[in-house]
């Protein structure tokens, strides 16, 4: 494999590329704007949605399925809901192919065309709703919670794998509930799973926010929102909890019968994340040799490499080891493979981002020592066999937590308050990062922002304080600031 990647500093979008590439997280498909999520990549994956799957049982949640086709009729009820997700749907309008009468290939047979129109799954609210009606009758079908793992399809015309692709993996989680304060409660509630899986497990630092007026998702009546930083000053939204108050109920007509047996329209939540997280931790974390994955994610997150790799007893070492690690829960890799010099394995293990590496020669068995490589820092020393399970697992844990406090110590240093909008300007030019500054709360002032700086306001953040200040662009009354950045 080769190690080739564009410095940070040179080509920050060509970095991103080549470390997803290289590191075989991902490569591009034949179909245009999709990718092929390769193994390490899915694995990944697998890791974030196992977590995200206990956390969302444990808050009472269980997983359905509903299908990949919309009826277009369906798109047409939520009239917010339709406008926002217009411009990015697939549409199926045939259901069978024929062979062509000059034997060229295949084509669309024109009888077979579908009296309605079907969209292929930009987000299931629609679909859901309308399956909601049936399965909910009285108050003591409320709270229903429910959570599915799927793919969608959102025709993107600029692509770049994970972090906008034409189709991607992700969860939709789609709750009903008797009233608006519980369906409140869960809006808040999810974002605070997000928020908290981000910072445990993929040690990146969010700020917890709502969404402006202009920035909400399309049909909700609030989108609350974690918003992290990229190492290239960007912004990336990395999930969102949406107030969807009784818009799908009353156009899906999903009623029950309350305490009182009086009918009510139910209230409603929506809530997801998907693969862009694995997007969202490269460009937390990793460096220009590569990935570098937080421990309680990684795919492995101990290597284990013998030098020479094929003599004994450095193998019946390396298993033994292993054994061990493995007894204690870790997830770990031996390579003795005789075709790779060492150094190429270890900048390999390098460029895939396994936390710990561990070396095994011969003058180490003899001194009952190993040798251990720690991915984020490079730092290496040797340890005793005797304490090598207590040591790699204490080190994963150090790891983890120095990630998160590496990438808190960058946020901070780019968090910038300006007073006015020159020095707005020149803050998102020279520094970029998150800004913090005075908004008139307009959707006018919004947009002049926007317009004249590329910059976005990513979110009111939830722990905001009331800070009486003046709106940098109109000079009007302002109770608090608000988030600026570019972003993704």
């Amino acid at each position: 494999m080769a190690k080739v990647i564009t410095p940070r500093t040179v080509d920050y979008a060509e970095w991103y590329n080549d470390v997803v590439l290289r590191s075989g997280l991902a490569e591009y498909s034949a179909v245009r704007g999709c990718m092929i999520i390769k193994p390490l990549g899915y694995a990944l994956w697998e890791n974030m949605r196992a977590v995200l799957d206990q956390m969302f049982k444990e808050t009472g949640h269980v997983n359905a399925y509903f299908p990949l086709f919309i009826p277009k009729s369906f798109l047409s009820r939520e009239a917010q809901h339709v406008e926002g997700f217009a411009k990015e749907c697939a549409v199926v309008t045939h259901h069978r192919l024929k062979l062509a009468d000059d034997g060229s290939g295949v084509v669309v047979d024109p009888d077979a065309k579908l009296e309605e129109e079907l969209i292929v799954r930009p987000t299931s609210e629609t679909i859901i709703w309308h399956t909601y009606r049936d399965w909910i009758q009285s108050y003591r079908d409320l709270p229903l919670l429910i959570n599915q793992w799927a793919n969608v399809v959102r025709w993107e015309l600029r692509t770049r794998p994970f972090l906008r692709t034409a189709e991607f993996l992700w969860q939709e989680g789609h709750t009903a509930h008797a009233t608006r304060q519980e369906a409140i409660e869960e809006a808040e509630r999810m974002l605070d799973v997000y928020a908290r899986f981000a910072e445990e497990y993929m040690a990146m630092p969010v700020v917890r926010g709502i969404k402006t007026p202009s920035e909400r998702f399309a049909g909700a009546e609030e989108t609350y929102c974690i918003e992290a930083l990229m190492q290239d000053g960007k912004a990336l939204q990395a999930g969102t909890s949406h107030f969807l108050g009784q818009n799908f109920a009353k156009a899906f007509d999903v009623t029950f019968l309350d305490q009182n047996n009086q009918r009510q329209y139910v209230w409603a939540t929506s809530w997801g994340v998907s693969t862009r997280l694995i997007g969202a931790l490269v460009m937390t974390h990793s460096d220009d040799d590569g990935l570098v994955l937080p421990p309680r994610l990684a795919p492995v997150q101990v290597v284990i490499v013998t030098i020479p790799t094929v003599e004994e007893p450095q193998m019946s070492h390396a298993r033994a080891l292993a054994e061990q690690l493995q007894r204690a829960g870790l997830r770990v890799q031996v390579d003795t493979d005789p075709t790779k010099r060492a150094g190429f394995k270890f900048a390999e293990y390098e460029l895939r981002g396994v936390p710990v590496r561990v070396a095994i020669g011969i003058r180490d068995i003899e001194a009952g020592t190993i040798e251990v490589a720690r991915r984020d820092t490079k730092e290496k020393r040797s340890i005793p066999v005797s304490s090598a399970v207590e040591q790699i697992q204490q080190l994963l844990e150090e790891i983890q937590q120095n990630l998160l406090d590496r990438a808190r110590r960058f946020v901070e240093s780019n968090t910038h308050r300006v007073e006015s909008f020159e020095e707005f300007e020149r803050t998102i030019e020279e520094c970029g990062g998150f800004v913090l500054a005075h908004w008139d709360g307009t959707a006018e002032t919004e947009a002049h922002i926007k317009e004249r700086t590329k910059a976005t306001i990513r979110c009111i953040p939830l722990d905001s304080p009331s800070e009486p200040g003046r709106c940098i662009v109109t000079g009007k009354p302002s109770v608090r600031r608000v988030l600026f950045a570019r972003a993704y």
